[in-house]
C-alpha cells in the first residue's frame, strides 16, 4: 500500500464516559508518535452541536482520515485504523466494518463523497473469505445505487466478477449489472444466461428483462 501524509483524528466523548479516556490515551500516544498529524478532543457535554453535526448519540466517536469509527477503540485498534487511514487502499477494511456493523447507509454516503472508492467495495465480492452480512450488505448498497452514474461507472469492475470461477460470484454479477441500466450490460447478461450455474441463468435473464423493460 503506498503511504500517505499522517491523517488527522477528531474524538469525541463526554464526561463521565468509561471508554472515553482509554480511546483519548491511544490517540495522544499515537500523536505523539507522529502517526496521526492532528488531534482534536472535544466533549459533546460541552458542545452538544459537535455530536449533532456528525450525527451520533453515543460516544467515544473518532473519526481517524474519512473513517467514521464508533464505540470503544483499543490502542492496537486504533493504530491498525490509521494505518489504514494513511493508506490508498484502506476502504475495503472500512466498508467491510461498516457492513458487519449493520452500516450500509453510511457506505452509501461515503460512495458518494469518495465515488472512487467502489472499486475497493467491489473487491470485497471478489475474494472467498468476506463474510456473507458484508456481501448482503453491498447488495444493499448498490440497490440504493441503481441507475446512478456511480453504478454505471462501475461496469469494468462488474464485468470482471462475471468472469469468476466461483458461480455465486457470477451471480452476484448478475444481479448488479442489471441495477446499471446500461445497454452496454446486456451483451455481458447474455453470455452469463448461458452459464452452466442454474442460479446464474436465472439471476441473468431477470437483469436481461430489467433491462429490456427500461428500454421501453
Amino acid at each position: 500500500m503506498r503511504q500517505r501524509e499522517a491523517p488527522d483524528a477528531l474524538l469525541l466523548l463526554a464526561t463521565g464516559c468509561a471508554h472515553c479516556p482509554v480511546v483519548l490515551e491511544g490517540l495522544s500516544q499515537l500523536l505523539k508518535q507522529g502517526s496521526i498529524g492532528r488531534l482534536e478532543v472535544i466533549n459533546i457535554v460541552e458542545h452538544p452541536e459537535a455530536a449533532q453535526a456528525v450525527g451520533t448519540r453515543s460516544v467515544p466517536w473518532t473519526r481517524i482520515g474519512s473513517f467514521e469509527l464508533a464505540g470503544s477503540l483499543s490502542p492496537d485498534e486504533l493504530a491498525r485504523w490509521v494505518e489504514l487511514a494513511a493508506s490508498d487502499q484502506g476502504f475495503a477494511t472500512y466498508y467491510s466494518h461498516l457492513l458487519e456493523t449493520q452500516r450500509p447507509h453510511q457506505v452509501t454516503s461515503t460512495l458518494e463523497e469518495k465515488p472512487q472508492t467502489l472499486p475497493q467495495l467491489l473487491s470485497l465480492l471478489a475474494s472467498s473469505d468476506t463474510p456473507m452480512t458484508v456481501r448482503i450488505g453491498i447488495g444493499v448498497v448498490l440497490e440504493e445505487l441503481e441507475g446512478s452514474e456511480l453504478i454505471q461507472q462501475a461496469l469494468p469492475d462488474l464485468t470482471d466478477l462475471a468472469n469468476s470461477a466461483h458461480p455465486n460470484i457470477r451471480a452476484d454479477a448478475a444481479h448488479f449489472l442489471g441495477l446499471t441500466h446500461l445497454p452496454a450490460a446486456s451483451a455481458i447478461l447474455q453470455e452469463l444466461s448461458k452459464d452452466p450455474n442454474p442460479d446464474v441463468r436465472e439471476i441473468a435473464a431477470d437483469s436481461l428483462q430489467m433491462l429490456h423493460n427500461e428500454e421501453k
